[in-house]
């Protein structure tokens, strides 16, 4: 998993109105969960587009004036109107200990129901993991080639080297559907084949 860089300062003064000033600087409030103590930081939020806009999990080496912490990404708090960040939550690692993570599901091939009309539907975007940090992948890839219309990929279906799923193995993943195109085709298909066999 890559790692990110983001550097931010210490926060002298908590509450409420401390969090507002900041966030009318364009500044994020943001804490760290650690083995000892929560840690309370603040950066602007342009540190935080390479990590928030992209389709990978990552690891954050986050340095705070004269220390250096490394994290993930535990929980975001968003504007339920403007969409701006409120508040960002951080889990500290360390190497020895497993990490939670939510990782997100990437897909790969083309998928043969999809080709003969079928539909892809995405039913989990990310999936909770858990793993030592540096055992930890960018995405969780699915190759979806040989799925056919009805065929669908759980939880349980699914396998990584040195990490852990925390999800239901009976959740559902990704489900090909039918289409009406899929349905005009199978229609055809099954009438072709009675006249065959009169």
């Amino acid at each position: 998993m890559k790692t990110l860089e983001i550097k931010g300062s210490f926060r002298t003064e908590l509450g409420k109105k401390s969090s507002s000033q900041l966030r009318k600087s364009g500044n994020v409030p943001c804490v760290i969960y650690g083995k000892e103590q929560n840690i309370h930081f603040y950066t602007h939020e342009n540190s935080f587009k390479n990590l928030i806009y992209t389709p990978d999990a990552h690891l954050v080496k986050l340095i705070l004036e004269d220390k250096e912490f490394r994290v993930v990404l535990k929980d975001i708090q968003y504007h339920p109107v403007k969409d701006n960040i409120l508040h960002i939550d951080f889990m500290e690692i360390f190497e020895s200990k497993p990490v939670v993570i939510n990782i997100p599901v990437k897909l790969s091939g083309d998928s043969i129901g999809v080709i003969a009309g079928g539909k892809l539907v995405i039913k989990r975007r990310n999936l909770k993991v858990k793993g030592l940090a540096n055992n930890l992948p960018e995405h969780l890839s699915i190759d979806i080639t040989n799925l056919k219309i009805h065929d669908s990929v759980k939880v349980g279906d699914l396998a990584y080297d040195n990490i852990e799923l925390l999800d239901p193995k009976k959740l559902m993943v990704i489900t090909i559907a039918t289409s009406r195109v899929a349905q005009k085709t199978e229609g055809e298909a099954t009438e072709a084949g009675g006249t065959a066999a009169v």
